[in-house]
C-alpha cells in the first residue's frame, strides 16, 4: 500500500481525535462551512452543527474505535470503509461505514457516511 495522500492523513486525525473522545481537536479539522450528512438521517452543517450531532455520542460512550479497513483518495476526494465501534459498558454497537470526503486547504469540507439505519437500530433500540 502506497504513503496516505495529504487529504487521507487530514482525514485520519480527524478519526483519530474521535477515538480519542476529542471533539474539539476533531471539529478543528473541519472547515465552516463543512457538510456532515449521515444518509439516512440527513446533512447538517458546520463545526457547531457537527458537534450537536457528535457530542451526544461521544458523551454517552466509554469508547469509540474507527478502524478502517480501506481507504482511497483522489485528489480531494477520499473514500473509506469503516467498522465504527461504540462501547457503553461492556456493550459495543458496531456499525459497518463508508464515508466520503473531501478536503481543502487542510480541512474537511464534506463528510457523508453511508450506513444501513436499521443496523443501527437493532443494536441501540
Amino acid at each position: 500500500m502506497g504513503e496516505r495522500s495529504a487529504a487521507e492523513a487530514v482525514v485520519a486525525a480527524f478519526i483519530a481525535a474521535v477515538e480519542r473522545r476529542d471533539l474539539e481537536a476533531a471539529l478543528e479539522l473541519v472547515a465552516p462551512d463543512c457538510e456532515y450528512d449521515n444518509v439516512p438521517i440527513g446533512p447538517v452543517h458546520g463545526p457547531d452543527s457537527i458537534r450537536k450531532v457528535l457530542a451526544p455520542i461521544v458523551e454517552r460512550t466509554d469508547e469509540i474505535a474507527w478502524p478502517v479497513s480501506r481507504s482511497a483518495s483522489a485528489g480531494a476526494v477520499v473514500f473509506n470503509e469503516r467498522l465504527d465501534r461504540f462501547r457503553s459498558g461492556d456493550r459495543w454497537v458496531e456499525l459497518p461505514v463508508t464515508g466520503v470526503w473531501e478536503v481543502h486547504d487542510g480541512r474537511i469540507t464534506l463528510w457523508r457516511d453511508y450506513f444501513d439505519l436499521e443496523t443501527s437500530r437493532r443494536q441501540t433500540g
